[in-house]
């Protein structure tokens, strides 16, 4: 899959215009309320377009009005939600707004999909692969000739999720798979009722679930297919020293517990403080057998003791060898801890005048001191 290697973000929430170059390690602090969360939140809604369900994910936030830029825009500015994401050559940009209340087939207030665009910047001159304004679509097929959809998309489809055809349209299909193969993590339940306390499905589970909800099966997929617990029992020790992870395929599902040198018996999920389970279940996010090529995390210091904040760099570097990472976070230490053992220079975000910045960022996407 290509790399993220550039977003663009206008008028959404906080953010009136970004546009930002993306490395390898991606770590952004802040205080609570400066808008990292809305940066978090932006490449979601990217993932969403290639699921299909951008307009109803916005819709569950409140609409386009409640989620639009409520600054004041330029006179040449569009009242729309612009949305863009770069993989390697290719640049796929979303523009989402209302209807005209007049000429366009949707619900009142409904959130639209006004525009599309996929364009190859490959070359001299960039090239224009899939166009789609309303409900018509072209694009360019694999041997250059144009392909016309008429009056064929809803205002709450994409053309990215909606024309799957890989043989004639390759480059839109590589995009909508990259983008629906990233992880969010954020914040996982560890309460009594958390599903990080049950058992799993005796199902081979190569990545964890966006909730976490299978993470015993991640951990057993480790023990019993690769045959290799090494890095995930480091991280375990490197954290709690002295304990160990014990893992369980029984034919029926999957359990782990926690052995640790003061009692003898050891730990079951259900019994791990909140703390514990939260930074077991990052360990399944970052080691699981399968990466994703883009994963997102959103104050994964939440619930954390400090003293587990280094060890969850280091697994945070080491998931970067297999995995683009996007990391957002109000805590000093672990941003200090993840500059040290991943060599990534954290990005302070700050609002000034209701909208939200990054120091150092360029009009041109690159950051100051930095060329790419």
């Amino acid at each position: 899959m290509p790399p993220l290697s550039a977003i663009g973000i206008e008028n959404y929430r906080s953010v009136h215009k970004l546009f930002m170059r993306v490395g390898a390690v991606n770590v952004f602090v802040g205080n609570n309320g400066v808008g990292k969360t809305n940066l978090y939140k932006s490449l979601e809604l990217l993932q969403q377009a290639a699921l299909g369900r951008i307009t109803r994910a916005v819709s569950e936030e409140g609409g386009v009005e409640s989620v639009m830029w409520a600054g004041d825009l330029k006179v040449h500015e569009k009242k729309r939600i612009i949305l863009r994401a770069d993989l390697g050559d290719l640049s796929y940009k979303i523009e989402l707004g209302l209807p005209n209340p007049i000429s366009d087939p949707a619900l009142p207030l409904e959130t639209m999909v006004r525009e599309e665009t996929l364009t190859l910047m490959a070359g001299r001159k960039p090239v224009v692969l899939m166009q789609r304004k309303g409900p018509s679509a072209f694009l360019r097929s694999s041997n250059g000739a144009r392909v016309t959809y008429d009056n064929e998309l809803l205002p709450s489809e994409t053309a990215l999720a909606s024309i799957r055809d890989g043989g004639q349209f390759p480059e839109l299909d590589l995009v909508r798979r990259a983008l629906a193969d990233w992880r969010f993590y954020h914040t996982f339940r560890s309460d009594r009722d958390s599903q990080l306390r049950r058992p799993s499905p005796n199902i081979t589970t190569p990545t964890l679930s966006s909730d976490g909800s299978d993470l015993a099966a991640v951990f057993a997929t480790l023990k019993e297919i690769r045959k290799d617990t090494y890095f995930l029992q480091e991280a375990v020790a490197d954290a709690f020293p002295g304990s160990n992870l014990l893992l369980e395929a029984n034919g029926q599902d999957c359990r782990f517990s926690l052995q640790t040198p003061e009692i003898r018996r050891p730990f079951p999920s259900q019994e791990l403080s909140d703390g514990t389970l939260q930074y077991l279940a990052l360990l399944g996010a970052m080691l699981s057998y399968r990466l994703p090529a883009f994963i997102a995390l959103n104050e994964p210091e939440a619930s954390l003791h400090p003293d587990l904040l280094e060890p969850l760099a280091k697994v945070i570097a080491k998931a970067s060898e297999r995995s683009q990472i996007w990391l957002v976070t109000h805590s000093e230490q672990l941003a200090d801890h993840i500059a040290e053992h991943a060599g990534a220079y954290p990005r302070r975000i700050y609002k000034e005048n209701g909208h939200t910045g990054i120091d150092g960022l360029k009009i041109t996407g690159e950051f100051v001191g930095e060329e790419y």
